[in-house]
C-alpha cells in the first residue's frame, strides 16, 4: 500500500486515457478567473467529450493525461485550435476501445486544456484543469469524436462560518500527515503540498483525486454534490488507508529482521567456502574446465595471453555476483571458436566439377571460377579465398549454389541472411559492457561451423538497411576485404580473428543498392535468367525427382512429356528462375496424388499437353507472335525483361497538322522517349537520302505507340525500331517479313550495342522470327550462345541507321498505301 501511495504522490507517472494507472496531478492552487475566462463559454447541447480510463478529474485539479486514441487526438487538436472547453468523463469499463453513452459514467467535469505536450516517445500528453461538474444527458455525435448534451450541476458549499466543516478538514489534514509520516522521507514533497493548501474545498478535491483508490470510488466522490458529505466520505477512505499503511510498516519491520538473519547465514556460507578452498575441497570446477579446454586450442601467443588475463579476472570474481556469469560466458565463447582448425579441401577437380554439374544446370561462369580457385590452391598450397558476388534475378539458384560449392569442396557451410539488417552490431558484435551482449553473425557462424575455412553465403546483400544504429554495409567492408579480414575484430570477442580462409559468396538481385566501396571488394558474376530450354532440363533433371518423392510417388512413376514441360514454362510461368515452375509442377502432382489416394480412377502415368488444362486451368500467360507487315509503320523490336526476353511492336502514324507535335504513348520511360526524338530528328536531317519530302514534316503530326500500355517500358534498345517505323510511315514502304531488331541510335546515325542479347534472340525464335538485325559490336554476344539456340535464325550486323533502313525497308509499298 505504501509503495502505491508513494507512486502516486511522488512520481510524475502520466495517466493514459488508454491504460490503467493513477497520476500525480500538477499542484496548482485554483486562482480567480480572468475576464477572458469568464467570457469563455461552451454549448451545453454539443460539448466535446474526452473519455478517460481509470481516471476521474475533479473541479480545480490540474493533471496531465497521455492521449493515444485517434478520436481523443482529434478532439484535443480541435479544442486547442478553437481554444474551447471540453468535457471529461470516466469510462465504466476500461477495456472498451470505442465507448458509447452506456459505457460512460453519468457525471463528468468541464475542463480547460492548459497545454499540449509532444513527448520524445511520440506520444501526446495534455494538461487539463477541471472547472465544473455536469450531468451527461445523451450522446449527440460519435464522429470524429464524441459530443454530448449536458446539464451543469451546482456544488453545495458549506457556509463560511461552518465550524463542523472546518473541524472535518482539519481532521482530514491531520490524518493525511500521520499517514505520510509513516511513509518516510519519500513523502516529504507531498506533505509540503498538503500543508500549503489553504482553500478547504480545493484540499478535499485534491485528496479525492490523489488517494490511491479504485476509479469507481472516486466517481462516487465526484457525484456527491455536497462538499461536506464528500469530505466525510473522504475521511472514511483515508482512515482505512491509514490502517493499511500501519499494517504494511509492521510487515516491513518483521521482514527487516528476517533479512538480517539471511545476511548472517550468507556470511557464514562464504566462510565455509573459503575453508573448503583452503582444504582443496571446492566443488566449483569452472576454472579447471576452462583451463583444460584452453590447453587444446591452437591459438597464437597474443590470444593465449589475452585468455589468461581474462581468466584471472574471472578467478577474482565472486561466483554469486552477476559479473561472474558474464565473464564466464565470454571465455566460453572464446573457447568455442575454431582457432586455426580447418577442414581438408577436395582437390579432385573432376569430382568437384561433377558435383557442381549434378546439383545445378548451367551457371558455367560460376563453376569455372570455383574450379580455377581450386586449381590455384592445389598448385600453391595456400591462398586467400575469393570474395564472390552472384548477381541475378530471383529463383536462379544463387543461394543453393553456395551449399553445393561447400559440399564439392568438402567444407562446412553456413548461410547468413542480411536482408533487412540495419544494426552494425549484427556484423561486428556488441561490446561486453552492454547487457545481453553477444558476438556478431560472422563469429556465431564460425562457432556453428567449427571450422576456420567454411563457405559463407551472405544472402541478399543488396537489401541491407541503415539507421541511427549504424551502417552494416560499412562494417562488411572489413569482412570482405582480403587485405583486412585476416585481422577481423569483433567487438564482443575483442581479439583479431583470421577470416582470409573463409570463402564468402554474396548474393544480390540488384547492384544499384550496394555501396560502391563494397562492390569494389567483390568479384561480380552475373547469373542471367534461364532460357526456356534450360528450364525444361532443370525441371526434368532436378525438380521432378524431388517433387515425386515429396508427393509420395516412386521414381519415374509419373513422367512429363517434353512438350508439356515446354507448355508449362511458356504458358503458366513468367520468371527468370524456376520457383514458379516448381510450384506448378507440384500442383499437378498433388492433384495426381489425390487421384491415386482416392482410387476412384486410374492415375495417369504420363502428363501431356492435353492434360495441363485439367490440372492447371487455363494458361496464365500468352507469348507474343509475329503479326506480319501488311501495314506501314509497324516494326517488330526486341526487349529484355526481368523474366526473360520479349518481342514488342512499334507503331507509328501520321495525321494532318502543323508538324509541330510528336505524340508518344504506351507507358514509355524517359530514355525511350528520347530515342523517339532522336529518330525523328535523324529523319528530318537525312530526309533527302531516305527519299522523304521534307515538306511532309511541316504538314503532318506524328504519333508513335508501343502496345500493352499497362506495362512500363524504357531503355535505349528500341532506337533502331523507332527510326525504321517512322521511315516506313513516311515512305509507305513495306518492312521485310519476319524481321526483328534491337539497338541504340545516335544523332550521327550510329547504331550502338545493347544488352540482354541472349534473352532477346530466344524470344524472337519463339515468336517465329527468322531474321534479327543488331549492332556489329553485339556479334561477340552471339558467339557465346550455344549453337542449338541459334538454329533457324539469320543475323544481320549493322553499323549505321542507313544500313538498317537499306535492309529493313523493301522497295515496294504496302497494300493500300496512303498518298502523302
Amino acid at each position: 500500500m505504501t509503495k502505491n501511495i508513494m507512486k502516486y504522490f511522488k512520481e510524475f507517472d502520466c495517466m493514459q486515457d488508454e491504460g490503467v494507472a493513477h497520476v500525480m496531478p500538477i499542484f496548482t492552487e485554483v486562482k480567480s478567473e480572468t475576464d477572458d475566462e469568464k467570457q469563455r463559454s461552451f454549448d451545453s447541447s454539443d460539448l466535446p467529450i474526452l473519455a478517460l480510463r481509470n481516471m476521474v478529474l475533479f473541479p480545480g485539479i490540474t493533471m496531465p493525461v497521455a492521449v493515444g486514441r485517434s478520436k481523443s487526438l482529434a478532439l484535443v487538436k480541435e479544442a486547442q485550435k478553437t481554444n474551447s472547453l471540453i468535457g471529461v468523463v470516466c469510462q465504466i469499463d476500461e477495456e472498451i476501445e470505442d465507448p458509447t453513452q452506456n459505457d460512460l459514467h453519468g457525471v463528468g467535469v468541464v475542463a480547460e486544456i492548459i497545454k499540449v505536450l509532444e513527448l520524445p516517445d511520440n506520444t501526446t500528453s495534455v494538461i487539463l484543469q477541471g472547472k465544473a461538474c455536469f450531468k451527461l444527458d445523451r450522446i449527440t455525435t460519435v464522429k470524429p469524436y464524441l459530443k454530448a448534451e449536458v446539464t451543469m450541476l451546482d456544488e453545495v458549499m458549506p457556509k463560511s462560518d461552518d465550524k463542523e466543516f472546518e473541524a472535518l478538514v482539519l481532521s482530514i489534514k491531520e490524518l493525511t500527515f500521520e499517514m505520510l509520516q509513516k511513509m518516510g522521507e519519500g513523502a516529504r514533497e507531498m506533505m509540503f503540498a498538503v500543508k500549503n493548501i489553504g482553500e478547504p474545498a480545493y484540499l478535499v478535491n485534491f485528496l479525492c483525486s490523489n488517494t490511491p483508490i479504485e476509479s469507481y470510488v472516486k466517481q462516487k466522490l465526484l457525484e456527491e454534490r455536497n462538499l461536506v458529505k464528500r469530505g466525510y466520505m473522504l475521511y472514511g477512505i483515508l482512515s482505512k488507508e491509514a490502517q493499511l499503511v500501519e499494517l504494511k510498516a509492521q510487515i516491513q519491520n518483521r521482514t527487516r529482521e528476517d533479512l538480517s538473519q539471511q545476511q548472517r547465514e550468507h556470511f557464514l556460507q562464504q566462510q565455509i567456502r573459503t575453508i573448503q578452498d583452503e582444504l582443496g575441497n571446492s566443488e566449483d570446477d569452472d576454472i579447471e574446465n576452462l583451463n583444460e579446454r584452453a590447453a587444446s586450442k591452437k591459438w597464437n601467443e597474443e590470444t593465449a595471453a589475452h585468455f589468461e588475463k581474462e581468466l584471472k579476472k574471472l578467478m577474482r570474481l565472486n561466483p554469486q555476483v552477476p559479473d561472474y556469469s558474464v565473464q564466464y560466458t565470454y571465455l566460453d565463447q572464446l573457447l568455442n571458436l575454431p582457432w586455426n582448425e580447418y577442414t581438408h579441401d577436395s582437390f579432385n577437380l573432376k569430382k568437384v566439377e561433377a558435383k557442381l554439374n549434378h546439383d545445378h544446370y548451367g551457371l558455367e561462369n560460376v563453376k569455372d571460377r570455383i574450379l580455377e580457385h581450386l586449381a590455384v590452391l592445389k598448385l600453391r598450397g595456400d591462398m586467400k579465398s575469393p570474395i564472390i558476388c552472384l548477381y541475378g534475378p530471383p529463383g536462379v539458384g544463387k543461394t543453393s549454389l553456395g551449399r553445393s560449392i561447400a559440399e564439392a569442396l568438402n567444407r562446412k557451410y553456413a548461410r547468413i541472411s542480411l536482408g533487412g539488417l540495419h544494426d552494425e552490431a549484427e556484423i561486428r558484435g556488441h561490446r561486453r559492457t552492454y547487457i545481453g551482449a553477444m558476438p556478431g553473425r560472422i563469429i556465431q557462424a564460425l562457432i556453428k561451423c567449427q571450422s576456420s575455412n567454411p563457405v559463407f553465403v551472405l544472402d541478399e546483400i543488396d537489401k541491407i538497411g541503415q539507421d541511427f544504429k549504424g551502417d552494416p554495409s560499412s562494417a562488411l567492408l572489413e569482412v570482405l576485404d582480403p587485405e583486412q579480414n585476416c585481422h577481423f575484430h569483433d567487438n564482443y570477442i575483442d581479439v583479431d580473428y583470421d577470416l582470409s580462409n573463409v570463402l564468402f559468396i554474396a548474393t544480390a538481385n540488384s547492384l544499384s543498392t550496394i555501396s560502391q566501396p563494397l562492390l569494389d571488394r567483390m568479384e561480380i558474376i552475373e547469373i542471367n535468367g534461364y532460357i526456356q530450354e534450360e528450364k525444361v532440363e532443370i525441371a526434368r533433371k532436378h525438380l521432378l525427382p524431388k517433387l515425386l518423392k515429396e508427393n509420395g510417388f516412386a521414381k519415374n512413376e509419373v513422367t512429363f512429356a517434353k512438350p508439356a514441360l515446354m507448355s508449362i514454362v511458356e504458358n503458366y510461368t513468367r520468371e527468370s528462375g524456376v520457383r514458379e515452375l516448381d510450384k506448378k509442377l507440384a500442383k499437378v502432382l498433388r492433384k495426381l496424388a489425390r487421384i491415386k489416394a482416392t482410387g476412384e480412377q486410374e492415375c495417369p502415368k504420363t502428363i501431356g499437353v492435353g492434360n495441363l488444362k485439367e490440372y492447371l486451368g487455363a494458361p496464365d500467360y500468352t507469348r507474343d507472335r509475329y503479326e506480319g507487315n501488311e501495314f506501314a509503320g509497324v516494326v517488330t523490336g526486341l526487349a529484355w525483361t526481368a523474366v526473360g526476353g520479349e518481342i514488342l511492336f512499334v507503331e507509328s502514324s501520321l495525321s494532318r497538322g502543323k508538324g509541330e507535335k510528336l505524340t508518344l504513348t504506351g507507358n514509355l520511360g524517359d530514355v525511350m522517349k528520347e530515342s523517339a526524338v532522336i529518330a525523328m530528328q535523324y529523319l528530318k536531317s537525312h530526309s533527302s537520302q531516305i527519299g522523304i519530302d521534307y515538306e511532309l514534316f511541316d504538314k503532318y503530326n506524328v504519333h508513335i505507340h508501343v502496345p500493352e500500355g499497362a506495362i512500363p517500358k524504357d531503355g535505349p534498345s528500341a532506337g533502331v525500331t523507332m527510326v525504321t517505323s517512322l521511315a516506313s510511315t513516311f515512305t509507305q514502304r513495306k518492312v521485310r517479313d519476319h524481321l526483328a531488331m534491337t539497338g541504340e541510335i545516335t544523332l550521327r546515325g550510329k547504331v550502338l550495342p545493347v544488352g540482354g542479347i541472349k534473352e532477346k534472340i530466344l524470344a524472337a525464335k519463339r515468336a517465329g522470327i527468322t531474321d534479327i538485325m543488331l549492332c556489329r559490336d553485339n556479334k561477340k554476344d552471339i558467339d557465346e550462345i550455344k549453337g542449338d539456340y541459334l538454329k533457324g535464325l539469320t543475323f544481320h550486323y549493322v553499323d549505321t541507321i542507313k544500313d538498317v533502313l537499306n535492309f529493313a525497308l523493301l522497295p515496294e509499298k504496302v497494300k493500300d498505301a496512303v498518298e502523302l
